[in-house]
């Protein structure tokens, strides 16, 4: 009977390895892996300096911390062939895929590299992005695409195209679970410009980053207009038309500086809540310049961001789409510590009145805070939503409906805090008490109302108005009965709506104090696959 040792015995033994034959092997690496590193070429990389771009390792450095990133599946080459791509094929091809820290805390990136094949996107390069996103989505922590390239690999063909379909897929099952930021730093065309437009945040630099479906070639070809590339889709074109940008930036230092920043103020996925600061801001500071910084008259104008900052730890506040629906502020900031998401009306601007780009901007930002476990603090001071045939045949009303159903459907702590005026649907809609807000707050200059007292004497007085001798006089008499009797301050807190009136200076550690009882706030909702939200 054969024992196991002698079975053994009979196995063919390996070859002692070569004195120093892995060091060999170990050397070839590090001279490969150096080659990489350098990229295709100076030639390429000089021409990519030329237009005032950063490559793609230098843009990698600025965002992660010092020494912190590892570097996946660098030596991948396609596996194409015909059109001259058998004699060319570079490692990374085109795009440099890993993970890394920003403030300690682990991001996962993946960066075209305009220098190889111009960033465009064939079958390895979207495989390496698929496994860059796979992983993210194990770690539970967010991905950010540094993007420049021009589209989809030609010569790949249908291959091509079905690996944006693969990053699409992942970057929808992802919507909602981690944190997921695109940056505009070169062209972004046809297809590929689906990529960002589906993640939560989207940075842009000027006169470099450009995004469009199709460019301004094929425009005039089929509309006969001349337009030029940032004029059709750059920097300031999403920023503040489209609304495509949420930050615009003059250079990629600053703006990959404030896409740190960004991630600092959010949660590593949806199962976190967003980090905390040390704070040396006091919680129960009074905010007394807020007694000087608003009017009591609700037609006189004021900056709401000079609120914010009165009210947010050390000023400091950052806002969201800030040259895009500008009547209405969306910022992440912290109060005594903790992220908070600030949507406040805007009286400088329209004065303040909810529209349809209001609505739109308001409710994807309530939508990424609910998402990401960041308590809401509405700052109301509204008159309304803006009247005309434009507004109601742009669809204001399914418009509307979306901030409306964002708010409804939040299940993370809400505070509301009304400074002046709320009148009419756009109270409601603005995180009213009838819509679940946790905690309403409001200043003694208040006015809560289906509509202004002006306009509500010459609805229910206009026969009484009519008939008078000198209608200007009883309709003066009308307003200010309507105003004492239905529009006092402390008619909605009479009644419920409103759980505290209170004095302007306390309004920052009044708030600071409701969050903070609602830490460990539970608001189940019904089982679902998902909402129906409005188109």
């Amino acid at each position: 009977m054969t024992q196991v040792g002698d079975s053994l015995d009979l196995l063919p033994k390996p070859a002692a390895p070569a004195e120093g034959q892995l060091r060999e092997r170990v050397a070839e690496l590090t001279e490969l892996r150096e080659r990489v590193l350098a990229g295709p070429s100076e030639r390429a990389t000089g021409a990519q300096h030329a237009k005032g771009k950063l490559t793609v390792r230098e843009r990698i450095d600025l965002l992660l911390d010092p020494g912190s990133f590892t570097e996946v599946e660098e030596l991948r080459r396609h596996r194409a062939t015909g059109f001259g791509l058998e004699d060319r094929r570079p490692h990374t091809d085109g795009v440099v895929t890993g993970w890394g820290r920003v403030h300690g805390r682990t991001v996962f990136v993946y960066a075209h590299d305009f220098r190889i094949f111009g960033g465009a996107l064939g079958e390895a390069h979207a495989t390496k992005i698929h496994k860059l996103i796979d992983l993210a989505e194990a770690a539970g922590a967010p991905v950010v695409a540094l993007c420049d390239g021009a589209g989809a690999r030609i010569q790949e063909g249908v291959t091509a195209l079905a690996g944006y379909g693969g990053i699409f897929t992942r970057i929808v099952r992802n919507s909602g679970v981690i944190p997921q930021i695109s940056v505009i730093l070169g062209p972004c065309a046809g297809g590929a410009a689906y990529a960002p437009a589906l993640t939560d945040f989207v940075f842009m630099v000027r006169g470099t980053g450009q995004m469009f479906l199709t460019g301004p070639d094929v425009v005039q070809t089929v509309t006969g207009e001349v337009v030029t590339h940032e004029a059709l889709g750059g920097a300031d074109t999403h920023a503040s038309l489209s609304g495509v940008a949420h930050g615009v930036y003059d250079d990629e230092e600053t703006c990959l500086e404030d896409v740190r920043h960004l991630l600092s103020l959010l949660p590593s996925n949806n199962r976190e809540l967003p980090p905390t600061e040390p704070c040396h801001d006091p919680a129960e500071r009074r905010t007394e310049a807020l007694l000087d910084l608003v009017p009591v008259d609700p037609n006189r104008s004021y900056d709401m961001a000079a609120v914010i900052a009165e009210l947010v730890d050390d000023g400091e506040y950052f806002e969201i789409q800030e040259t895009w629906a500008t009547n209405i502020v969306c910022a992440l900031a912290r109060m005594d510590g903790r992220t908070v998401g600030i949507v406040a009306n805007q009286p400088a601007s329209f004065a303040g009145v909810l529209d349809i780009q209001a609505s739109q901007k308001a409710a994807r930002f309530v939508q990424t805070c609910d998402s990401f476990n960041i308590p809401l603090v509405t700052l109301v001071d509204v008159p309304g939503f803006l009247p005309g045939v434009d507004q109601e045949h742009g669809g204001v009303i399914r418009h509307g409906a979306k901030l409306l159903y964002a708010y409804c459907n939040a299940t993370v702590p809400r505070v509301q805090v009304i400074l002046r005026k709320a009148y009419g649907g756009a109270y409601i809609v603005m995180d009213s008490r009838s819509i679940g807000t946790d905690v309403s707050l409001a200043w003694p200059c208040n006015e809560i109302a289906v509509m202004g007292a002006e306009g509500a004497a010459n609805v229910v007085f206009r026969r009484e108005i009519a008939a008078a001798e000198n209608p200007d006089a009883a309709r003066a008499r009308l307003v200010k009965e309507y105003r004492a009797e239905l529009m006092h301050p402390y008619y909605a807190a009479e009644r419920g709506l409103v759980d505290s009136v209170i004095d302007p200076a306390e309004t920052r550690a009044r708030v600071i104090g409701a969050l903070s009882m609602l830490r460990a706030k539970h608001a189940p909702l019904p089982s679902r696959k998902h909402g129906n939200q409005p188109q």
